[in-house]
């Protein structure tokens, strides 16, 4: 694996295993994205180039093996599937329809981790798109830091190109002031992001009172909505 982290998408709709392992594998060095169901995670996966997914079979709406099949197709993504289900037919159902491996619920979170990193390593490397997200008319380059509209760099302090950029890691997802403040090293109260967001938003929306691409999140910070 490379020094960057792996992005991961994980996708299940009990909202406290997603939490849980998006802490746990957090703290072993991957970088994570959050789905409850599969609309979501084609959301995502519309907008990101993740390394690997981690996919509950039972889902609400299409399910992990409906969605698997599809990914098998257009994606070309590892997929280790997770099911309550731990019957041999069960696993060689999700393997015929193109998962990379399997692992029945309840989990020892340890193992997980260690078959993540077997199937980063075991995969051949995929030419993946260029880093960057697009909103508004305007792209931010991640791996530059840098913001575009047309062939145009909009300028960014530094404090407004940290915020942009721990939005951008999760577009789509919300994230919090305080997790904001700690990507970004903002010092002192979180409500300094208040402050870089009112001013970002003035260089990108069209209408920095009623934001299109620069939500807030009432209760929890905000969101980066790409198109």
């Amino acid at each position: 694996m490379s020094d960057v982290e792996p992005h991961l998408l994980i996708v299940d709709d009990d909202a406290r295993l997603r939490e849980l392992l998006r802490r746990y594998l957090s703290e072993n060095e991957f970088r994570i994205t959050t789905a409850a169901d599969a609309a979501e995670a084609r959301r995502h996966l519309a907008s990101f180039a993740f390394d690997l997914i981690v996919l509950d079979v039972m889902l609400p709406g299409e399910s992990g093996l409906a969605l698997t099949r599809d990914l098998n197709r257009e994606h070309r993504l590892p997929v280790l599937l997770l099911t309550a289900m731990a019957e041999p037919e069960d696993r060689v159902n999700g393997l015929e329809q193109g998962a990379d491996d399997y692992l029945s619920k309840p989990f020892e979170p340890r193992e997980l981790v260690l078959r993540i990193r077997n199937l980063l390593q075991r995969r051949p490397a995929i030419d993946a798109p260029p880093r960057e997200i697009r909103f508004g008319g305007c792209r931010f380059d991640l791996a530059r830091s840098e913001l575009f509209r047309g062939s145009e760099v909009i300028h960014l302090t530094a404090a407004e190109t940290a915020l942009l950029a721990g939005l951008a890691e999760r577009a789509g997802a919300a994230v919090s002031r305080e997790e904001l403040s700690l990507s970004a090293q903002f010092s002192g109260n979180v409500r300094n992001v208040d402050v870089q967001m009112t001013r970002l938003r003035r260089k990108i929306e069209r209408d920095p009172r009623f934001p299109r691409y620069l939500q807030t999140v009432r209760g929890t910070g905000y969101v980066l909505k790409p198109d």
